[in-house]
């Protein structure tokens, strides 16, 4: 089966995991998809991950989620896809979307690589906006 949109699968996979209450999640690997894990560790949405290139075809990607300790409620909220393959979502760095006034992340990939919403804007780049979190 060909997936025609992994970075949907990805976010997918997270939501599910999250409502089924699982700790760990394990996806395919891709680039794109290492830079999300790494902004979201970066970000505190998720406990831990490791990056296995030697799994499979293109490798696994194992994510630890993060629960509220008291609450066991997931960490991520809410994870949407923006840019899909179908309709791309571009925006200049003066029409980043904040989430939630600043609460959420935005995940824009540039010409200077996948970073968040706040360090494009600081970069001063433009790109495809791929999701948000929060």
């Amino acid at each position: 089966m060909a997936l025609t949109d992994p970075i949907a699968d990805y976010l997918t996979r997270i939501r599910n995991a999250q409502q089924a209450g699982h700790r760990v999640v394990e996806i395919p690997s891709s680039k794109m998809k290492k830079s999300i894990t790494e902004i979201l560790y970066d970000n505190g949405f998720i406990l831990k991950y490791k990056f296995d290139d030697d799994a499979g075809k293109q490798g696994i990607i194992s994510i630890a989620l993060k629960y509220n300790p008291d609450t066991k409620v997931p960490v991520i909220r809410k994870l949407g896809r923006i840019s899909t393959p179908g309709l791309r979502k571009y925006v200049g760095s003066d029409e980043i979307p904040r989430i939630i006034n600043g609460l959420g992340i935005a995940i824009v990939s540039t010409s200077q690589g996948v970073m968040t919403g706040k360090k494009a804007k600081a970069a001063n780049v433009g790109g495809e906006v791929v999701c948000y979190v929060y």
